[in-house]
This record gives structure tokens, C-alpha cells and sequence, in this order.
């Protein structure tokens, strides 16, 4: 009995240990995240007047008017958006989002206004890239930096065929609209720019740079196609049973996800045995398991 407790005990030791590990990750994310989308306003988008929507965006405005910083005026905006929606997302995630809101607002009152770009186009470019992977690094971190989130979901409960991408998006166009009142139509195009370009470069940093594509293969080679895949690619693959909704026979088919680099290889081999396949191929944003993440997955098996 003491040999089993004490074993429960080691379990429940180096589960609490890989919690805490993955809680300090979470915070490493979050810290760096508000540093770099922190950066992008310093170094890039308030030299221009830059202002790509969000709460910081409508800071910016009001900076403009009041002279107080902006990272400051971020906060005091953000504070009752989290105190009225913090029940809706849970603690856990608002506590993590205020500290990553808290952050944010010191790091873009602490860090030193410096034009780096010197030219309004490629300060929306390099802006809007590098606050989408600040915010990207953030959300990995499970968290957000600004309170129009919880905004967007408030409305969205009262106005349920309002979705929320289409509310904060309404929500950023009209700050845009706003600061483009303030700063110049200009301005405002150009921070359309840098939203498109943070939108693009936060799903990269979500989803994860370790791309991939995946092939369906509907043959009736599936063993021969199979046994190059596994010995000339080293790669694995899962064999589906298939039948014609036509013929009605039995066709196999195989699913494999290779790298990038080796899909012209898999494209060579299949034609080369079985000319008459039937592929599709899609890309694939993430792959976790063997020959791909260091992680234990799925063995051999796609």
C-alpha cells in the first residue's frame, strides 16, 4: 500500500510539475508578445500616426487630443471592458489577458518613440508584421491584449446574429474611420494595410510555423504506393478502405502528410505507379507527431 501511495504521490508530483511548467511557458508567451506588439507602436506606427484599430488605435486618437500617453489611455479604456466581461470568458483567461493588457500599455509608454522605417508604407508593413506576431505569441499564450474581445462577445450575446469576427472587425473600421478624421485619409488606408498584414501574420503565428500537406490517395497500387512511401521517404502513412459510389469496388486509399520539399516526390511516385490515381492535396498548418515534432505522437502512422 505505501509503495502504490508513494507512486500516486510521485504522479501527482510530476503532474503538478508540468502544469507549472506550462504556466511559466504561458507567461514567457505572454511577456514576449506584449513586448514585440508593444514595439510595433513605438517603432512603426506612432512616428506615422499609424492607428490600426482597437483600443490602442482609439488611444492613439485621443492621445492626439490630450497629450497623455498612449499606453495609458489604453489601460484606462481597457479596464471597464474587463471588469464588465470578465465573467464571460472565466478568471483564468482574464487574468492572464489584464496582465497581458497591463503590459502592453507599460511597454508602449516605456519603450522610446523611434521612426525606424522613415516611409509611411513600409512602417504599415513592418508594423502591422510585427504586432500580428506579438498578438499571436499572446493568444499562444492563452491570453489577449485588448478589452474589444470582450466587447465583441458582450455584443454578441445581446445580438447573437452578430458574429464575433464581424463585430470587432465593425469595431476596428470605425476607429480607423475615426483616425483617419484625425491623421489624414491616408493614414487611415494605410492602416487598413497594417490590419490586413497583422491578421495574416497572427494566423501564421496561431496555427504554427511547422506546415505541411497532406495527400488522399484513392488507388487500386495502395500497397506498392504505400511501400515507397514508407522505405524511399521514410515517411508513414494510414490506409482507408474506400469503395466506388459508382462501380461500387473496392478501392484502397492512403492518407500521408509529407513536408513541403517531399510533395513532388510523393506526386512522382504515385504517378509512376498508378497514373490513374485519384489525389487531392491540402496544406496542413500544424503537424504534431513523429518525423515532425520532437513530441511522442502517433507512431509511423500520419
Amino acid at each position: 500500500m505505501k509503495l502504490k501511495q508513494g507512486k500516486g504521490d510521485r504522479m501527482q508530483l510530476d503532474h503538478l510539475k508540468g502544469e507549472n511548467t506550462r504556466l511559466l511557458r504561458d507567461y514567457v508567451l505572454v511577456l514576449m508578445g506584449t513586448l514585440v506588439a508593444a514595439s510595433s507602436f513605438s517603432f512603426f506606427f506612432l512616428p506615422h500616426d499609424l492607428a490600426p484599430g482597437g483600443v490602442t488605435g482609439l488611444a492613439q486618437v485621443l492621445s492626439s487630443f490630450t497629450g497623455l500617453p498612449v499606453g495609458l489611455l489604453s489601460f484606462a479604456i481597457n479596464v471597464p471592458l474587463f471588469l464588465l466581461g470578465w465573467r464571460r470568458v472565466g478568471w483564468r483567461f482574464a487574468l492572464r489577458s489584464f496582465a497581458a493588457m497591463t503590459l502592453m500599455s507599460a511597454f508602449i509608454d516605456l519603450l522610446p518613440v523611434r521612426d525606424l522605417a522613415e516611409d509611411m508604407l513600409l512602417a504599415a508593413l513592418f508594423g502591422g508584421a510585427l504586432m500580428g506576431v506579438g498578438l499571436g505569441l499572446v493568444v499562444r499564450g492563452g491570453a489577449t491584449t485588448g478589452g474589444t474581445d470582450m466587447a465583441a462577445g458582450m455584443l454578441h450575446a445581446r445580438l447573437p446574429f452578430l458574429s464575433i469576427p464581424s463585430i470587432l472587425l465593425a469595431i476596428d473600421g470605425m476607429v480607423i474611420f475615426v483616425a483617419s478624421l484625425r491623421f489624414g485619409f491616408r493614414a487611415g488606408l494605410l492602416a487598413l494595410l497594417a490590419c490586413f498584414v497583422s491578421a495574416r501574420a497572427m494566423d501564421m503565428i496561431i496555427k504554427g510555423l511547422n506546415t505541411a500537406m497532406q495527400f488522399l490517395i484513392i488507388t487500386r497500387e495502395k500497397e506498392t504506393i504505400r511501400q515507397r512511401i514508407l522505405f524511399e521517404m521514410d515517411r508513414g502513412a494510414t490506409e482507408i478502405s474506400a469503395r466506388g459510389a459508382y462501380s461500387g469496388a473496392e478501392i484502397g486509399a492512403l492518407v500521408c502528410v509529407v513536408s513541403r520539399m517531399q510533395a513532388a516526390h510523393l506526386k512522382k511516385i504515385v504517378a509512376e505507379v498508378d497514373p490513374d490515381a485519384f489525389v487531392t492535396v491540402c496544406d496542413v498548418h500544424e503537424v504534431l507527431g513523429e518525423g515532425f515534432t520532437p513530441e511522442k505522437g502517433i507512431a509511423r502512422e500520419n
